[in-house]
């Protein structure tokens, strides 16, 4: 910390000096060899005797004989971004595949522990936001406003969603006149907005005015399970390749899903709404009991269709096997529908919510 920045700048110029013999000793002729080493001779002599200008031009000296034998061109300027990009590559792609990865919540199954993509329609004659407004309220709670208006009459024909980075999912508006590109999911503004296929527009007409608040970006910790069993409670994600009834994304195929692990292999469930039972006795971990206690946005759990139909049908869980259930119990397509999920399918426990900072930054519980 007290150590003067010319000794500093010296020391770090010995050892790459050093480096650079180790390296190159076998390609050097003797003579080059031995200009070198008296050159750090005659440097580390001047930094004992903390004479600063000795020092200072001790070290361009050596710096000077290293610029000569390794000169410094575009090529070598390339070449190194290119490691270091390279490089970052190869740690970001480990951790993604092996530590944590990022997943975006697209539906509301699991609201309101965790929100999906939202919209929030706006009377046609309330004025949007600033500008300062929406860009910090994107910041904090990843929320976007549109305004789309008609500039004829016309009629919606077609809305094709349009996916970009992964992230980020839009729809276009194809009308018989007209395009409109929407920073939404066709879902959204289908049940949010009232745009659908055959809606009739007229010259003027907010189509579709609003916030759009994109769902929770959450990391998943793909390494616990490795070595640690899934544990009762846990919001967990999962494939679900070769899962019957759940239908292929036409865009990225089989999709992931998130939900609360309900069941573990042999446990007996039943539901008694709001009430979740298992192997007889009412769930007792903290993310059924909010559920079930049915408030702060919670409804507490439904009776399924194929599974856990009616209070007097019991559901075991096979082996090697999962029970996944949606906190939003009413609004959840989960395995009340399709049945468990095979152990194969465990991608990892969901961690954290990296963003939006509002409502939901944190562990996720």
């Amino acid at each position: 910390m007290f150590t003067p920045r010319y000794l500093k700048h010296s020391k770090l110029l010995l050892r790459h000096a050093q480096k650079y013999l180790r390296y190159k000793r076998d390609v050097l002729d003797e003579q080059t060899v031995e200009e070198i080493s008296a050159a750090m001779r005659r440097l580390h002599a001047a930094m004992r005797q903390r004479d600063r200008k000795q020092t200072e031009a001790r070290a361009e000296e050596l710096d000077g004989k290293l610029h000569e034998l390794t000169p410094v061109n575009w090529e070598s300027h390339w070449r190194e971004n290119v490691e270091v990009i390279l490089v970052a590559i190869v740690v970001a792609i480990g951790i993604r595949s092996y530590f944590l990865q990022p997943f975006k919540i697209p539906t509301g199954s699991m609201q309101p522990t965790l929100n999906g993509i939202i919209g929030r329609p706006m009377p046609p004659n309330t004025p949007v936001p600033s500008l300062l407004q929406q860009v910090v309220e994107f910041i904090l709670r990843g929320r976007n406003y549109i305004n789309v208006v008609s500039q004829q009459d016309d009629q919606v024909i077609r809305i094709e969603q349009k996916k970009f980075l992964f992230f980020f999912t839009f729809s276009r508006l194809i009308c018989a006149h007209q395009n409109f590109l929407v920073y939404s999911p066709p879902d959204t503004l289908k049940h949010d907005f009232n745009v659908f296929f055959g809606r009739m527009l007229q010259r003027g007409e907010v189509i579709a005015k609003g916030a759009i608040d994109t769902g929770d970006q959450v990391f998943v910790d793909k390494f616990t399970y490795n070595f640690v069993k899934p544990h009762r409670g846990d919001v967990f994600v999962f494939r679900t390749n070769h899962i019957p009834g759940i239908p292929d994304d036409p865009e990225t195929g089989q999709p992931f899903y998130i939900k609360r692990l309900g069941g573990l292999p042999n446990d007996t469930l039943r539901i008694d709404p709001p009430l979740l039972y298992v192997n007889g006795e009412v769930a007792e971990e903290y993310g059924f009991r909010r559920v079930m206690e049915a408030k702060d946005g919670y409804r507490g759990y439904g009776p399924g269709r194929d599974y856990l139909a009616s209070p007097d049908r019991t559901f075991t869980v096979p082996r090697q096997s999962y029970f996944a259930m949606g906190d939003n119990s009413y609004n959840s397509y989960d395995s009340r529908y399709w049945g468990p999920v095979p152990e194969e399918n465990l991608v990892g426990r969901g961690l954290l919510v990296y963003w939006p900072f509002i409502p939901h930054f944190g562990l996720i519980r």
